[in-house]
């Protein structure tokens, strides 16, 4: 696996793929790689003749400077895992070569990224899809992959993509989650035991949710459905339980009529977690 820590390294790697006529699928991470993140390289590898992961811990979308400085980060870890999948480049950058000095461009859906979890963690999704556009100018990869458990930010990445004229495709990726339900997350390894163990509420409250749905409920009693198993839960701080059109993000209410997103959010500890589901009607 060829690492790469410049813009000019990773970009000469990539130049030599296409001249071979190789198809390229980029995985974009901020590292401490869970089987969630090696489940997107695999879905790369299936459908491209090579593949690129990068691993940055991105400071603009931190929305405290505690959050940032406990990230976990391990890259020695990381790379061997990368290696074991059969990775065949890395792009590692350090901070100032992403975001040179002087920098003053952004990237943001306006609309998009300022409602549902945007209102939760303001300049988030601004901070990711600056990131993530610099990541793909670099990079230029043919497909990019992304989990759906961050639908919100799938969804932003997509219409900015779209928006922006990308020449690229971006495939969602289903969540990939532990064997009591929780979803993978890098932020899972900074929970305490008693907090790991209270997580899995927000799985749970999916599972009902999508009980109630097969059951009739409205899209009102849907959301009372999510509250009550959370709030019941003490270890537990709700911060949000967004029930949308699942391709807008557009809100909805009544009787289910077309597939709907939900997406959740809630603090555990100082740990803040998230979680989504699908359900057609």
């Amino acid at each position: 696996m060829k690492i790469c820590a410049t813009v000019a390294e990773i970009r000469s790697i990539v130049a030599g793929y296409r001249q071979a006529g190789e198809s390229v699928g980029l995985v974009t991470t901020m590292g401490a790689l869970h089987d969630g993140h090696l489940t997107l390289m695999r879905a790369a590898r299936a459908d491209h003749d090579r593949v690129v992961a990068t691993i940055f811990v991105n400071p603009t979308q931190f929305g405290e400077v505690a959050d940032l400085a406990h990230y976990p980060s391990d890259d020695d870890r990381d790379i061997s895992l990368l290696k074991a999948e059969g990775v065949d480049a890395l792009f590692l950058p350090e901070v100032h070569v992403i975001y040179p000095p002087g920098d003053e461009t952004i990237v943001e859906t306006t609309e998009l990224a300022n409602k549902l979890h945007g209102k939760v963690r303001p300049g988030h999704f601004r901070g990711v899809a600056t990131v993530v556009a610099r990541l793909f100018n670099i990079c230029q990869p043919d497909a990019a992959y992304f989990g759906e458990k961050d639908y919100q930010q799938l969804q932003v990445i997509r219409k900015m993509v779209r928006d922006l004229h990308f020449p690229l495709k971006i495939v969602g990726v289903p969540t990939v989650r532990e064997t009591d339900g929780l979803a993978m997350s890098s932020r899972n390894a900074r929970l305490t035991p008693k907090d790991r163990a209270a997580a899995v509420v927000l799985n749970q409250s999916l599972v009902r949710a999508q009980k109630a749905a097969s059951d009739g409920a409205t899209v009102e009693a849907i959301g009372d459905v999510i509250r009550e198993h959370i709030k019941s839960e003490p270890r537990a701080t709700l911060r949000a339980v967004d029930i949308v059109a699942a391709e807008t993000l557009e809100p909805v209410s009544g009787s289910l009529t077309s597939k709907i997103a939900i997406m959740i959010s809630a603090e555990f500890g100082s740990v803040l977690l998230i979680d989504q589901r699908e359900i057609s009607p």
